[in-house]
């Protein structure tokens, strides 16, 4: 029922179709926040999806804020890593990251990152609440560094600004839209929100992105929003373009005491 309404809402293109460069086939995820176990169960389906489709060129966009908020961000942050020595993947700065990353040299940042989600990430690499409650700021600060491996900086500061493949450009936040793709700010590809959200012209190309939380994936003609909220709602959305073809692949935690997680998949071409 839900996709047979999703099917009916689906606005029809009025010009030609967007579309991947041919043979590739891209997964973009959205904001993982520290949940874990979605994160795996959506690597999962996305394995067996792609193991199951024609050969393609497959590449896999995490839109970024893998950290925060969720109780697992390091574990999540190894997963990642693993999975990007096994196949191709890309990572894209959020803002979070750039929040944690910060953290580590700057108070006023720390004292941000910890209103934000900071403190479950922080949690997350072993510190025990009762040490973390005792902590002052600046001693939180240099537990930091002792906490969180080297390798894990360093991947995250390592993180792409953008992606761009055929008629798509995929970024955390969204674009400025008075700028060209190719002369967007960092702090715009990392924080924007109404200016970008609320744009309803054409983009150069259709703007993939995360960042803002919908309850389900936000479609317009210009933009794709795939953060529904996976620490908020219980669901990691992953946007699967091939040449002309939209579909989704999402890890949904259900009710109930055991919080099993569903995978749930449908079309959404044009």
């Amino acid at each position: 029922m839900l996709n047979s309404i999703r099917t009916m809402l689906r606005k029809k293109p009025s010009g030609p179709r967007a579309a991947t460069p041919p043979g590739t086939r891209f997964y973009a995820i959205g904001d993982i926040h520290g949940c874990d176990g979605l994160f795996a169960a959506l690597i999962d389906a996305i394995e067996a999806d792609d193991a199951e489709a024609p050969s393609a060129q497959t590449t896999v966009v995490l839109l970024g804020d893998l950290v925060d908020r969720g109780p697992d961000s390091a574990q999540v942050i190894d997963r990642a890593r693993k999975w990007g020595k096994k196949r191709t993947v890309r990572y894209l700065a959020g803002n979070h990251e750039e929040m944690f990353l910060e953290s580590f040299d700057d108070l006023n940042v720390l004292r941000h990152f910890l209103k934000h989600g900071g403190r479950e990430t922080i949690l997350s690499y072993g510190m025990e609440k009762r040490e973390y409650n005792r902590l002052e700021l600046d001693e939180l600060q240099q537990r930091m560094h002792a906490l969180v491996p080297r390798k894990h900086r360093d991947f995250l500061a390592g993180f792409e600004e953008m992606i761009q493949a055929g008629d798509y450009a995929f970024v955390h936040a969204g674009i400025e839209p008075t700028r060209a793709l190719d002369d967007q700010a960092r702090k715009d590809l990392l924080w924007i929100r109404e200016r970008f959200l609320g744009h309803s012209a054409p983009f150069e190309k259709i703007i993939v992105h995360g960042h803002t939380i919908f309850e389900d994936v936000d479609t317009r003609p210009n933009r794709i929003g795939v953060d529904t909220g996976a620490y908020r709602h219980g669901r990691l959305t992953a946007l699967v373009l091939e040449g002309e073809t939209r579909r989704y692949i999402q890890a949904s935690e259900r009710p109930g005491k055991d919080r099993a997680i569903a995978i749930e998949k449908w079309d959404d071409t044009p």
